[in-house]
């Protein structure tokens, strides 16, 4: 393997400021060892909602803000310099609070390819796909949506307070 180099300026961005993510290496570009995004959030904006990864641990490192992050049965908030680290199978979700943004750094390891993940993301944000498409993408990107009380009871602290993500649909019964 050959080190790799992803300049800021050349990594692909996603969505609009104060939400923004910056893809910066896939596992095509780390021989499979990782992947790596950047992702900005405005005060009281949700990321996913809850799910799992059967083979990767995700990481977390805050370089600026806080974050609101479910990681099994508990809530914690982590902030600037936290780090974070959520083991295979563990449910998890993240979110801004209402009065904090943040910049997130987010490593898997061992990586799968998720760019298309990210941009199909984006394309739900445009409307330009449904969020249903998300959910025939759960075994090729290793991500795996549930129903968790803890994050649903999270959520409903804050409902009212917030401007809507677009949701994520449940998993069709069957």
């Amino acid at each position: 393997m050959k080190a790799v180099l992803t300049r800021g300026a050349d990594a692909e961005r996603l969505g609009e400021a104060p939400n923004r993510t910056w893809l910066i290496a896939d596992a095509e570009h780390t021989d499979g060892i990782m992947n790596v995004v950047r992702t900005t959030l405005g005060p009281g904006v949700d990321g996913p909602p809850p799910h799992f990864h059967k083979e990767s641990p995700e990481m977390f490192y805050l370089l600026d803000g806080a974050l609101r992050v479910l990681a099994g049965d508990r809530v914690v908030t982590i902030e600037k310099g936290d780090y974070l680290l959520v083991p295979p199978m563990m449910h998890h979700a993240w979110g801004t609070p209402m009065g904090s943004g943040a910049d997130v750094l987010i490593v898997k390891a061992p990586g799968n390819n998720r760019f298309d993940y990210f941009r199909l993301g984006d394309r739900i944000r445009r409307g330009e796909a449904s969020p249903a498409e998300v959910l025939a993408t759960a075994e090729r990107f290793d991500n795996h949506f549930v129903d968790n009380p803890v994050w649903r009871q999270e959520l409903a602290v804050r409902e009212g307070e917030r401007e809507q993500v677009v949701p994520f649909p449940s998993k069709p019964e069957g």
